[in-house]
C-alpha cells in the first residue's frame, strides 16, 4: 500500500509540475532542430528542405505514461537572390499528454531565420519563432494531497482550479555559428532563449504572480560531424538547458556506417548520457533521403526502483529533399559519403 501511495503522489506531483509550465523535451535533441533553436530553420547542410516527426512515450511501466509527439518542416528560400546567404522558413507542432489529469498541451510555432556566409568556411545564423500554446486538463481525474483520508483520495480539497484550459502566445529567438574548414570536418554551436515574453500560465488563478509566469528557458548546444574515412561518419554532441531552478545536460555521440558503399544505406549506432538520470542507447537506419532512429532512456536515478529502469521510448523519422533544378549552385557544408 505504501508503494502504491508513493506512485500516486509522484504522479500527482508530476502532473502539477507540468501544469505549472515545464517544457517538453526529446532525448534526440539533435533531431529536433526547430525546438532546440529557431536559428536552425532552413539551415540544411545537405538538402534544401526537410520534414521530421517525433514520438516519445515516457515511463510506460507506471500507470499513467506521458506521450509527446511533434511534426515539423523547414525549407530554404531566396537562395538564388542573395549571393552570400539565404532565408529559412518553417513550422513546428507539439502535442503532449501527461498525468492522471490527462493534461494535454498543444504548441504551434512558425519560424524564420537568416543565414549569412562568412567567407567560404563559416556561417552565422539568427532566427526567431512565434507561436500559440494551449493547455487543457481533465479536472475530474486529479487527486490532491489534502484529499487523502488515510486509505483513499475521498476527502474534499482546498485546491480550486478556476479554468480547465489556458492559452497564450510564445516567443523564442536564437543564434548559431558553424565552421567547416574541410569537407571532412563540420562544427556547429548555438544558443537560444525561449519564452522571451514571459507568458502567464495557470489553471488556479487569473491574478499575475511569479508562480504562474513561464520563466525564460535557455538552451546551449554544440555538435560536430567528422568523417575519418569513407566507411564512417562520427557525430558527437552536447546539450545543456536551464529554466528557473531546473537544468538538464545531455552528451554523447552516434556514428553512421556506410553499409552500401555509396552512402545510400547507412546504419546508425550511438549512445547518450543524461548524468544522474538516464543512459540513452541509439539505433537507426538511413535509406536514401529517409532516416529512422530509435532511442531508449534507461533510468539510472532512484526512480528506477519504481519504473524498473524503463524511462522512455523515442522514435524519429526524417525526410530530406532537394529542389529540382532550382538551386544548381547548392553547397554541401557537412561531410557526406561519396557516391
Amino acid at each position: 500500500m505504501k508503494k502504491r501511495f508513493y506512485y500516486i503522489m509522484v504522479l500527482v506531483n508530476l502532473a502539477l509540475s507540468s501544469a505549472m509550465g515545464q517544457d517538453l523535451r526529446f532525448s534526440q535533441f539533435f533531431n529536433s532542430p526547430l525546438s532546440t533553436n529557431p536559428a536552425n530553420t532552413g539551415f540544411l547542410p545537405n538538402s534544401d528542405y526537410r520534414l521530421g516527426a517525433h514520438y516519445r512515450e515516457q515511463w510506460a511501466s507506471i500507470p499513467v505514461p506521458y506521450t509527446t509527439m511533434s511534426i515539423y518542416g523547414d525549407f530554404q528560400v531566396l537562395r538564388n537572390l542573395i549571393s552570400t546567404g539565404w532565408f529559412g522558413m518553417g513550422g513546428l507542432i507539439f502535442q503532449d499528454m501527461a498525468g492522471s489529469g490527462t493534461l494535454r498541451s498543444t504548441k504551434t510555432y512558425a519560424s524564420v531565420a537568416y543565414h549569412q556566409m562568412l567567407g567560404n568556411e563559416s556561417l552565422l545564423s539568427g532566427g526567431f519563432n512565434i507561436g500559440y500554446v494551449g493547455k487543457r486538463v481533465n479536472t475530474a481525474n486529479l487527486r490532491f494531497g489534502d484529499m487523502w483520508d488515510g486509505k483513499f483520495f475521498n476527502g474534499p480539497t482546498s485546491e480550486i482550479l478556476i479554468n480547465n484550459s489556458v492559452g497564450y502566445m510564445d516567443l523564442q529567438a536564437g543564434l548559431n555559428y558553424a565552421v567547416f574548414p574541410s569537407e571532412n570536418i563540420y562544427v556547429h554551436l548555438g544558443v537560444s532563449a525561449q519564452h522571451l515574453n514571459k507568458p502567464k500560465e495557470s489553471f488556479f488563478s487569473t491574478a499575475a504572480s511569479d508562480d504562474n509566469i513561464v520563466q525564460p528557458r535557455f538552451i546551449y548546444f554544440a555538435d560536430a560531424v567528422i568523417k575519418p574515412n569513407e566507411q564512417v561518419i562520427i557525430s558527437p554532441g552536447i546539450y545543456y538547458t536551464h529554466q528557473s531552478k531546473a537544468a538538464e545536460f545531455v552528451g554523447g555521440l552516434h556514428l553512421n556506417y556506410n553499409v552500401s558503399g555509396n552512402g545510400q544505406q547507412q546504419l546508425i549506432l550511438g549512445a547518450y548520457l543524461r548524468p544522474g538520470d538516464a543512459v540513452i542507447p541509439m539505433l537507426g537506419y538511413q535509406w536514401k533521403n529517409f532516416r529512422f532512429s530509435f532511442t531508449y532512456d534507461v533510468t539510472t536515478s532512484s526512480l528506477k526502483n519504481f519504473n524498473n529502469g524503463m524511462g522512455a521510448n523515442e522514435l524519429y523519422m526524417q525526410y530530406n529533399g532537394v529542389y529540382t533544378l532550382m538551386y544548381a549552385d547548392r553547397q554541401s557544408f557537412c561531410p557526406v559519403f561519396k557516391n
